[in-house]
């Protein structure tokens, strides 16, 4: 993982977060799964990846993460808008909370903090605005078996948010709730997004949501996944129930499934 240089044109000085040039994946079993990929995502942006399964969306996301490396090509994060501030560079919400059932919400946020060596009396603090910042403040002392579906998914928000950082990964982190609690989660994801003024990506297979939440939506081509369509989404903010219900949502939702067709069509020749 590189930095932007200080003066980098492609980094801090135009605004942008991160940035994949000429990126591959290719896997030891000969699989190419990405690429090549260029990609910039700006400073506070909020970006969707939709795209069929096994097209890249998520291997995107721990390339930009550092868990896994590119076979060929940069991926580049730019430093810290405020270099006073600590903490990881990047948050990371997987599609299945992995919570630890063993112990409470708060052991569960306070994870990272601990695996860092953040003092107890810097971390209380910082557990406990992370709970609240999800709503989940009540229910510190819950066990995972004592929670909804939803609840759970704010406890991995939480942890992700305890770390305080500036990109925050999402890797279909609400696919497998009700529709209800997903809007429900979508609107509360949304402020924070506004409050916290990070950059999100935010993968999913569903155009409606990805519409709502972002700014900008990108669709990627069957494996190799590559970009092949962007719209950016213009709505009065904040957001709501009325933009949901509108006829402008409804032709940008109608858009990115036009252009999803053609990926599909690629997945099922494979």
């Amino acid at each position: 993982m590189e930095a932007f240089p200080p003066n980098s044109s492609d980094g801090s000085a135009s605004g942008f977060a991160v940035e994949l040039s000429d990126v591959t994946k290719i896997y030891e079993s000969g699989v190419m799964a990405l690429g090549p990929l260029d990609l910039r995502v700006g400073r506070g942006e909020f970006l969707s990846l939709l795209g069929p399964s096994g097209c890249g969306k998520s291997t995107a996301l721990r390339l930009i993460a550092g868990l896994t490396a590119p076979t060929t090509g940069r991926v580049a994060l730019a430093p810290r808008a405020d270099a006073a501030l600590s903490g990881h560079r990047i948050g990371f919400v997987f599609q299945e909370p992995t919570l630890m059932p063993w112990t409470s919400v708060r052991d569960n946020v306070a994870l990272p903090l601990k695996l860092a060596g953040v003092a107890n009396t810097e971390a209380r603090p910082r557990i406990e605005e992370a709970l609240a910042q999800v709503g989940l403040a009540e229910f510190a002392d819950r066990y995972p078996r004592e929670l909804s579906g939803g609840m759970k998914m704010r406890v991995s928000l939480a942890r992700a948010l305890v770390t305080r950082p500036e990109i925050l990964l999402m890797d279909e982190p609400f696919a497998a709730l009700d529709e209800i609690t997903r809007f429900r989660l979508n609107d509360d994801l949304l402020a924070l997004w506004r409050s916290l003024r990070m950059t999100v990506i935010f993968v999913t297979h569903s155009v409606f949501e990805s519409v709502y939440l972002s700014q900008r939506v990108l669709v990627m081509t069957a494996r190799p996944g590559r970009l092949s369509f962007e719209t950016r989404v213009e709505s009065d903010e904040p957001r709501n129930r009325a933009f949901r219900t509108s006829l402008a949502y409804a032709d940008y939702c109608r858009g990115v499934s036009e252009a999803l067709a053609p990926a599909y069509a690629g997945a099922l020749s494979l």
